[in-house]
């Protein structure tokens, strides 16, 4: 009964922001916003292939703690610590933040003042999942940015973690509003990027694990302690192209994380797992309606925000 009831309140508190918000929101004020942050997000992914899974990890880590606000994009002073520089968004992939970054200097040329840090992030996440063959879904905007950003403010529960247990993951998202479908869908983007050595190396003898596969992972990063850079693909088959593969992996003992083998081992997730391996179709659908819901997760709007002139700094 306390579930539905969050469940239902947030769900409410969703449906007051979004009215608020509209998908032609700078139709008047900058009407080249979407072609502006297209051709920006184009010309940073054929350069740069995986920026798409970096901007799609930095939405997340935005919006997830709380609210879609861009503060994960503001930078640290002399006189505090930014979201940014929190343990947790330490590995974030410096892409995410440039591909923003170039599109905001582009949309002040030409729109000064005008759209916010929080809305071309949304946008950009969006665009550059579907340059990878993710579904496309229509993005409302009006979001302000937030005029706050402290390290401090991250509680340790604030991300999931890699090795976070499923129980864990299931009481993150439920108390945000999200369901355990919706969870399950979100994770899906880990059929994209990539994850350092250290988040996993110590658990791939652990059960779950095709014996094989570990045996490659221990090979591919037995210097991680003297490089802490080295990584893996989540998705071993196919790492570039966003499809429901990271689904078909899991049960094959091909999940790169902890997390990834805990929704094919627990009952609440793992039909949702089979689902999603089986239909991509759906989980097309799934993921696009959980991303939309996540992007009008705690915004700001109105006075309650401001544009930023530029996105790493506060106004």
């Amino acid at each position: 009964m306390a579930k539905l009831i969050i469940l239902l309140f947030f769900s409410l508190l969703a449906s007051a922001t979004e009215s608020r918000l509209s998908t032609d929101f700078y139709s008047k004020s900058c009407p080249r916003f979407l072609d502006i942050v297209r051709d920006t997000i184009t010309t940073k992914q054929i350069t740069t292939p995986t920026t798409a899974a970096a901007a799609l990890r930095l939405f997340f880590h935005d919006c997830f703690p709380n609210g879609c606000d861009a503060s994960v994009l503001v930078s640290s002073t002399a006189f505090a610590t930014a979201e940014r520089d929190s343990s947790i968004n330490l590995s974030l992939p410096g892409d995410g933040f440039d591909v923003v970054t170039r599109a905001k200097t582009a949309l002040e040329l030409a729109c000064p003042n005008t759209v916010s840090c929080s809305d071309i992030l949304a946008v950009a996440a969006r665009d550059l999942l579907v340059t990878v063959g993710g579904p496309y879904y229509e993005v409302s905007l009006g979001r302000r940015d937030s005029r706050v950003s402290k390290s401090s403010l991250l509680r340790a529960d604030s991300l999931p973690l890699p090795s976070s247990p499923i129980s864990k993951l299931v009481e993150q998202f439920t108390s945000r509003g999200f369901s355990v479908q919706e969870m399950v869908a979100l994770s899906g983007a880990h059929t994209i990027g990539f994850s350092h050595c250290k988040e996993f190396t110590d658990r791939v003898n652990g059960t779950g694990y095709n014996p094989r596969f570990a045996d490659a992972l221990r090979k591919a990063c037995s210097n991680y302690k003297n490089d802490p850079t080295m990584s893996v693909f989540n998705d071993v088959m196919t790492p570039n192209k966003f499809d429901n593969m990271y689904f078909q992996n899991i049960p094959k003992g091909l999940g790169l994380l902890e997390s990834d083998h805990g929704l094919y081992s627990d009952p609440r997730t793992r039909p949702f797992v089979e689902l999603y391996a089986r239909d991509q179709g759906r989980f097309f659908k799934d993921f696009a309606r959980a991303m939309q819901k996540l992007s009008v997760y705690g915004v700001l709007t109105g006075r309650r925000g401001e544009i930023r002139r530029r996105c790493d700094a506060i106004n």
